[in-house]
């Protein structure tokens, strides 16, 4: 194959896309470069905030990977009152963000969905409804689903973590819980609710291949998702995962193949939301600018509490977990303008993608 002949294709094969996955050198150069020319035609240099509120730890799954899972028993959980998440969403405003993510442990009980109800109206009454709610809090019914869309939030994300089923019980448990199938007709439903409805994979995860990628690419494409999020696997010492910590590739090239997912669905699909995830961070103090770079558009600087942060560790050593908010800000903008890139302020920082095709809806 040529690389020169894909760079210019929106609609790549899945062999065109290993190809791409597997470029070094020259190659590997020519990919970042075109995804940023192609990021900067379609969306500018601007980087969209939302400000992460951390609610609960408390988690009613048990993910093989994930350091919140409900049978680890070795740190404290915790939710946050609601004056405490509108405090933050508070500060989000104040900082300029536009917009919060409010992210949680997955429960569906009542009482947590209700609850969530009420924060998200609450957050509407700040400022007019100025602040743009994105929701990460699993998997729920469509009835709940269109209640917290009703109530004011209008993005949500919920990764499928590995778009091949066979893979995806790899990592999950397969059991009433953890349903492959339920979690991809969640993800068809918040798409027919008419959330900008965002998913997202590991990188790096053990068992997992370049075809295995390939085809998380272009199952993002096929479900015309508004957002993506993907960052590098980090194994967890608490989790079942762990035990195949030495049959993942190195911290170094689960970055590198992150920057290359990032950059390949740049090239597909162009004008959609990806976020710099903090995972970047965590395995490379310049993570999140390099993906930056190489095209994706969101960054998530945390808001939770500092007391709380310690205890919603996902994966270990998460960056940035003793940062102030104020400093955190400072620390971006300065960060963002040495790599050529500028927060843009004030703004919910809507996909596109989606904006296009549902020119009323967003702001």
């Amino acid at each position: 194959m040529n690389i020169d002949g894909i760079l210019d294709k929106q609609d790549l094969t899945k062999e065109e896309i290993k190809f791409l996955l597997a470029a070094e050198g020259d190659d590997k150069k020519k990919l970042f470069d075109r995804a940023l020319q192609v990021k900067l035609e379609h969306l500018d240099n601007y980087v969209h905030l939302r400000g992460l509120i951390e609610y609960s730890n408390i988690c009613t799954k048990y993910c093989l990977y994930c350091g919140v899972r409900s049978k680890n028993p070795n740190f404290t959980r915790y939710q946050l009152s609601d004056d405490e998440v509108i405090e933050c969403a508070k500060l989000a405003h104040e900082l300029g963000y536009g917009s919060v993510a409010l992210q949680s442990g997955e429960r569906s009980d009542k009482e947590f969905t209700d609850k969530i109800t009420l924060l998200v109206k609450e957050i509407k009454k700040i400022d007019n409804g100025s602040l743009g709610i994105t929701l990460s809090l699993g998997e729920q019914t469509e009835e709940t689903y269109r209640r917290w869309f009703e109530a004011g939030a209008h993005r949500y994300l919920l990764r499928i973590e590995a778009s091949n089923e066979e893979l995806y019980y790899k990592i999950h448990p397969q059991d009433a819980k953890h349903d492959f199938k339920t979690r991809l007709n969640c993800i068809d439903t918040l798409l027919k609710l008419g959330y900008q409805t965002g998913t997202g994979v590991m990188v790096g995860l053990p068992f997992q291949t370049l075809d295995d990628l390939a085809g998380d690419l272009l199952f993002f494409q096929r479900k015309d998702v508004a957002m993506v999020g993907m960052g590098p696997f980090i194994p967890h010492p608490d989790t079942p995962l762990w035990q195949y910590k030495d049959q993942i590739p190195t911290a170094e090239k689960r970055m590198e193949l992150t920057l290359k997912m990032i950059a390949i669905l740049r090239l597909m699909m162009p004008e959609i939301n990806m976020v710099a995830a903090t995972a970047n961070q965590t395995v490379d103090p310049m993570g999140r600018e390099k993906a930056i770079a190489v095209g994706a558009n969101v960054i998530m600087p945390n808001l939770t509490p500092n007391e709380f942060r310690e205890n919603y560790l996902i994966y270990p050593d998460k960056a940035c977990v003793k940062d102030k908010p104020d400093q955190c800000q400072t620390c971006l903008d300065v960060r963002l303008a040495a790599i050529g890139h500028k927060v843009l302020y004030n703004a919910w920082g809507d996909s596109l993608a989606f904006r296009k095709k549902n020119p009323a809806s967003t702001l």
